[in-house]
């Protein structure tokens, strides 16, 4: 008797654990999350990705830095961008980068993430939060590690920065079910060259694991060294538009904080 009721503890647990994680595999009564995140405020965000994101009815986070002169000469536009539902994220002020890294020989002494205090890395990501609220009037909004960058000397900058942001996007590569993302180091996949096949191909392992899927895009059709075509992001922004039933595409700012309320309940 004891053997039997044994065996049926056990399988209603493992019929409850595959129920509920088949509930926190449902991404907003989807099937998978989309993020389309597009880094340093370029010219060809506003000119080419916001008018075909538009076209699609989907919308991206934006990370901006606030030096930038896109930001002061077309403020109008990225206004525009948010009240159209795209998400302006803050991507620092002066986009600061460790120096002392292989490859990093481009990056300045003004600009060394390695020779800046936390204080200042810290405030300036809040001035930088200040400028975009200027913009869109908004506090709820995400942020982006500069070359994916956490840490000055042993000391995790953002740690101070948690309560600012509902969520931050790293640069490691994975697709996570709900109850696997950490919030403070959201993972994407950074697209260099990518043809619109093989970024569809990414959705599709998305769509079948159930799993969160952030696309990293840096220049679109030109203006950063980083680029995919304009020809290969429309085929990808096609596809999406075409398979809302059953993806969700949104801003990350809005999935990270349903994230953390599936979190909270798990």
């Amino acid at each position: 008797m004891k053997l039997i009721y044994s065996f049926c503890a056990i399988t209603f647990f493992l019929f409850t654990t595959v129920i509920n994680a088949q509930k926190h595999d449902k991404w907003n009564g989807k099937q998978c999350a989309v993020v389309l995140t597009y880094d340093d405020a370029l010219n060809v965000h506003l000119d080419h990705v916001i008018p075909c994101l538009d076209s699609g009815n989907l919308k991206g986070t934006f990370y901006l830095q606030g030096e930038s002169p896109v930001i002061k000469n077309r403020m109008n536009e990225w206004r525009l961008a948010s009240e159209n539902g795209h998400e302006l994220g803050n991507h620092s002020l002066t986009h600061p980068c460790t120096g002392q890294l292989k490859g990093r020989e481009w990056v300045s002494d003004e600009k060394d993430l390695s020779k800046y205090s936390v204080y200042r890395a810290v405030n300036e990501i809040l001035i930088t939060n200040t400028l975009l609220q200027a913009i869109d009037g908004k506090q709820e909004r995400t942020f982006a590690y500069p070359c994916g960058d956490a840490f000055i000397d042993t000391v995790n900058y953002y740690e101070s920065l948690q309560n600012e942001f509902v969520g931050a996007r790293g640069v490691k590569s994975g697709m996570q079910h709900i109850n696997e993302v950490d919030l403070k180091d959201i993972q994407c996949y950074m697209m260099n060259g990518q043809t619109g096949a093989e970024m569809i191909d990414l959705v599709k392992q998305a769509t079948k694991t159930h799993t969160l899927l952030v696309f990293l895009f840096h220049g679109v059709g030109g203006e950063h060294s980083l680029n995919v075509s304009l020809e290969a992001h429309q085929e990808l922004i096609q596809y999406l538009a075409k398979q809302q039933k059953k993806i969700w595409v949104a801003p990350l700012a809005e999935v990270a904080a349903f994230i953390k309320k599936e979190q909270d309940n798990i």
